[in-house]
């Protein structure tokens, strides 16, 4: 059955990498379903499946799923910087500037030569303090 799980993953990132997102997101699905019946994938790619889903989902701004998708991943492989950071990104953009400080700040923990989590963090450190002058506390 791994070699199954294997196969699915392997064509959905390919699927992904090809830009192919509905052919993805189905492969995704079925490998994630899978790998819950079997119980014998690796957290590794189970994270990666749930990461690079929410990434298609990111894309069509179905933020709410995404969101899940990414919070999955980390639930799979807390050491894995790349939902952190799609999650802190997803925060950002819906206001959400606490949680989005904490994603990046997990990301760079994990990792800290992340440039584009340091980025985010410093934007969002910028942007909450220019909508709290606005609001004058």
């Amino acid at each position: 059955m791994e070699n199954d799980d294997t196969k699915i993953l392997e064509c959905a990132h390919s699927e992904f990498d090809k830009q192919n997102y509905q052919q993805a997101e189905d492969l995704y699905t079925k490998f994630i379903t899978s790998c819950f019946q079997s119980r014998d994938c690796e957290a590794i790619g189970l994270a990666s499946a749930y990461n690079n889903r929410g990434q298609i989902k990111y894309l069509r701004v179905d933020f709410h799923e995404a969101v899940e998708d990414y919070t999955s991943a980390i639930e799979q492989d807390s050491r894995f910087e790349i939902p952190y950071y799609n999650r802190g990104l997803i925060h950002y953009r819906l206001g959400f500037f606490d949680e989005a400080k904490s994603d990046f700040q997990q990301a760079l923990k994990l990792n800290p030569d992340f440039e584009n989590a340091k980025m985010s963090l410093q934007q969002t450190i910028v942007d909450q303090q220019h909508k709290l002058d606005r609001r004058g506390y």
